[in-house]
């Protein structure tokens, strides 16, 4: 009788023993079907925080998926700026990791030398009053991507150039290369001081007549350049040989294009 129990007892131990090693697996954690929908879940919350950042009619037809802290943009807006907008807002949506940019770019489509000469024409008169015959940009275009070049007296310009870029029709794409001119008092000096010995010289004076054409004076550390265009030769050296008289100028470049002659680079 004894043994009975004993051996009874052993075997309910056994069972019990290999109850427990059955089950644990479900007590260890969850599943491969319980982790992918976790983190299927997981993505669609990122994309749909994404989604929500992206508000009104411009963005109605961009798509928006995540996996893994990675998202990717799809779809179509009518402008430039609009996609450059949908990039920042999903940079800036917390969980998100990286942006890949599908976005298509529609809108018209313009000939390069219209929309280049659109763009100068808009940036011209740009910031009117605040210091733009400081500014010195100039505008690229190939197959409706724009490069900017040259240089801005400042951030503030600079951004407003880009922000004027990105929200022209017929811009797929824009490409920075603005030089923002250094902090320097220096070459805040000279800048006041070629400007006086330029503009307030009576036979140059008609140059401020129309704001958004002067003779530009593009300074970066001592050293000046002149752009915009002028209606002759005599002007473009007077021009300048008042630069040349300015105290603490290293050099200058005169890059005035006089009206109706082929652009001409160099030290003249």
């Amino acid at each position: 009788m004894q043994n009975k129990t004993v051996i009874s007892r052993l075997l309910i131990a056994v069972c019990c023993a290999g109850m427990v090693a059955v089950g644990a697996p479900v007590f260890v954690g969850p599943s491969a079907y319980v982790l992918a929908a976790d983190m299927g879940n997981s993505g669609a919350r990122l994309a749909a925080r994404v989604k929500s950042e992206l508000k009104g009619k411009n963005f109605q037809d961009v798509t928006v998926l995540a996996n893994g802290g990675t998202v990717t943009l799809s779809g179509q807006v009518p402008l430039y700026g609009y996609k450059a907008q949908a990039i920042k807002k999903a940079k800036k949506t917390p969980g998100v990791k990286d942006v890949r940019d599908n976005i298509a770019v529609g809108g018209p489509t313009l000939p390069d030398n219209v929309l280049q000469r659109k763009l100068m024409e808009r940036i011209e008169v740009d910031r009117v009053g605040y210091g733009q015959v400081f500014d010195a940009i100039g505008v690229h275009v190939q197959n409706g991507v724009v490069t900017l070049v040259g240089h801005a007296v400042g951030p503030i310009a600079q951004q407003s150039a880009v922000a004027l870029t990105e929200y022209m029709p017929g811009v797929k794409d824009v490409i920075d290369q603005i030089r923002v001119d250094p902090l320097s008092p220096m070459d805040d000096g000279i800048r006041i001081a070629t400007f006086r010995a330029i503009y307030g010289y009576p036979p140059l004076q008609q140059y401020a007549i129309v704001p958004s054409r002067p003779i530009r004076i593009s300074v970066q550390n001592g050293d000046v350049t002149l752009y915009g265009m002028v209606d002759n030769d005599m002007d473009k050296q007077l021009a300048y040989m008042r630069a040349l008289q300015v105290p603490n100028v290293f050099h200058v470049t005169n890059d005035l294009i006089v009206a109706n002659e082929k652009p001409e680079k160099g030290n003249k």
